[in-house]
């Protein structure tokens, strides 16, 4: 509101728009944690969506909180093969679009995209340069793999990233994570809506992340 409180400079305009992020921040972890209570109380909202615009937007929205300088970017330039050329420069590659063309699910969008946003919140988390997701339809059930290059996982933890409130020091992976609440939650809902989360990481070539799901919530 420049005409009531005045312009600010560009030192203020930085300090309000971190504020901002950091606010974001703090609301999205509630919604984890609210979505995540919805759930295992059994309330759920089914309907038909795109996982491909779902996705797409969930990956602006992340974007936002962990790179606002690539975020501002991608807002100028908009949906175009402009945008997809600058995100694998970055070393970001979004393959989901022509593994899903078509696909429909009838699942619970939020609960969705929340998942979504977890998994890739990680992996920016940890990539070192690369960040690849893919997207594809096998016998009825939805897969998302999210990858990075990042450390990746020993084989002794990959059950612990999934335990809520882990302690920090407990495993490498959550060593950056803050509140061992993410990987957790996603797991939780996954399985809510009738699908899983598995995690794979080969020895020096990061983690894989795999979302599947039933195309048709039964609940």
């Amino acid at each position: 509101k420049p005409n009531k409180y005045g312009l600010l400079t560009d030192r203020q305009k930085k300090t309000l728009n971190r504020a901002l992020r950091n606010t974001k921040k703090a609301r999205d972890m509630l919604a984890d944690l609210l979505e995540v209570g919805r759930s295992e109380a059994g309330c759920f909202q089914s309907r038909r969506f795109d996982p491909v615009a779902a996705i797409d937007a969930v990956f602006i929205e992340v974007l936002e909180t962990v790179d606002s300088g690539m975020w501002e970017v991608i807002q100028e330039i908009g949906p175009s093969p402009a945008r997809g050329d600058l995100l694998r420069r970055r070393g970001i590659h979004l393959d989901y679009a022509d593994g899903g063309r078509g696909i429909e699910l009838c699942q619970d969008e939020t609960k969705f995209r929340q998942i979504v946003a977890n998994l890739l919140k990680n992996a920016f988390q940890h990539r070192r340069q690369c960040l690849w997701v893919d997207l594809a339809c096998r016998e009825q059930h939805l897969c998302v793999v999210v990858t990075d290059d990042g450390p990746g996982v020993d084989a002794a933890d990959r059950e612990i990233i999934f335990k809520r409130y882990t302690q920090l020091n407990a495993c490498a992976l959550l060593s950056r994570t803050g509140h061992g609440l993410g990987l957790a939650g996603a797991r939780i809902l996954a399985r809510r809506l009738g699908g899983d989360i598995t995690v794979d990481s080969p020895p020096g070539t990061g983690t894989v992340f795999c979302l599947t799901l039933p195309l048709l919530l039964d609940h």
